[in-house]
């Protein structure tokens, strides 16, 4: 089992002047396998006490938005200042309290013994654990879950939860872009970089103690956001699918009418009233058929973009190793 030198549990908060003394209090300070543990607190813009409360319960460091910017930004900010901060691991956990600080230990420990770069807190992995939410944020959690294990050829329970730590290597990899959340986007963005990722059941409150979501504010517009930002990850990470099922589709449609008016000219010597339609289908495949070679000018931009991913991760690599010394 490795040791790490330092563990930054990091917190995005935003309007939790309620909740979050207990959050940064029950935090552990000793873990086994880390020497030291450090909280950072991410205030995306609160108009309460959120940054007061913070910092007399004990955080080690506050970063502030002047506005808020959404989850996915602080995630990103709280990401960037961890590693700034040297950490060797990251922990997210959110400000509501429902997550178990105590159960720290349990979600780093396939990181420590070099099982995964990324671990995550399941609600779902085990049925004894599901705990008591409204059935459309389960059914939501259930379609997201499903569509990342399609893209990423995985069987994830959960792929919603906060509750996570990342590995060094990880936080590093990480290039994140959606504003509103980051969750789905976060193992799209991992698994195309090829870096492993377990799931840990935890017990977790299903509701909050104090006030509502922050983030889940409408189901459907939430919904909406996450599902534009798991589409430009797809289109980002999975071109030549994204675009060239696009472009299958609007082929296979006007080749569908066309094979329909052929063997209605084969069977009545006709193809009136539809002549028109022949036309029609004509732009149509070929529509789809540029749709098609675009795929493929996507995929080698899609190369590119994995190369200046590389050469990011090691610019970033560099400039932390600098920084440390």
């Amino acid at each position: 089992m490795m040791e790490l030198e330092r563990l930054v549990v990091f917190v995005p908060a935003f309007n939790e002047e309620n909740s979050i003394a207990g959050v940064v209090k029950s935090i552990p300070r000793k873990v086994a396998g880390v020497k030291k543990v450090l909280v950072l607190v991410v205030n995306d813009g609160s108009t309460d006490g959120t940054a007061g409360v913070a910092d007399s319960s004990g955080a080690d460091r506050i970063v502030s938005h002047k506005t808020n910017l959404g989850l996915g930004r602080a995630f990103k900010t709280g990401i960037e200042e961890a590693l700034r901060m040297g950490a060797d691991c990251i922990v997210t956990i959110d400000a509501d309290g429902q997550f178990n600080a105590a159960d720290i230990p349990k979600l780093l420990q396939p990181i420590l013994d070099g099982k995964a770069e990324m671990v995550t807190c399941s609600r779902f992995k085990d049925p004894k654990l599901v705990p008591k939410m409204p059935w459309v944020k389960k059914f939501g959690n259930g379609v997201f879950t499903a569509i990342v294990n399609s893209l990423t050829g995985k069987k994830f329970t959960d792929t919603q939860c906060g509750f996570r730590a990342y590995s060094k290597e990880a936080a590093l990899r990480l290039n994140t872009f959606g504003k509103h959340t980051y969750t789905q986007e976060v193992f799209l963005n991992l698994a195309a970089n090829g870096l492993a990722i377990e799931e840990v059941a935890l017990a977790v409150r299903g509701e909050r103690e104090f006030g509502k979501s922050k983030v889940v504010k409408n189901i459907f517009v939430y919904g909406m956001n996450a599902m534009l930002i798991m589409l430009r990850a797809v289109r980002d990470y999975k071109p030549l699918l994204f675009f060239g099922g696009i472009g299958t589709g609007i082929f296979y449609f006007g080749f569908v009418i066309a094979l329909a008016i052929f063997v209605r000219w084969m069977l009545t010597g006709m193809t009136s009233p539809f002549t028109s339609l022949i036309a029609v289908s004509g732009v149509i495949m070929i529509i789809g058929f540029l749709m098609l070679i675009l795929a493929l000018n996507a995929d080698m931009l899609g190369r590119q973009r994995r190369v200046q991913e590389e050469i990011l991760y090691r610019l970033k690599k560099q400039e932390l190793e600098k920084a440390v010394k």
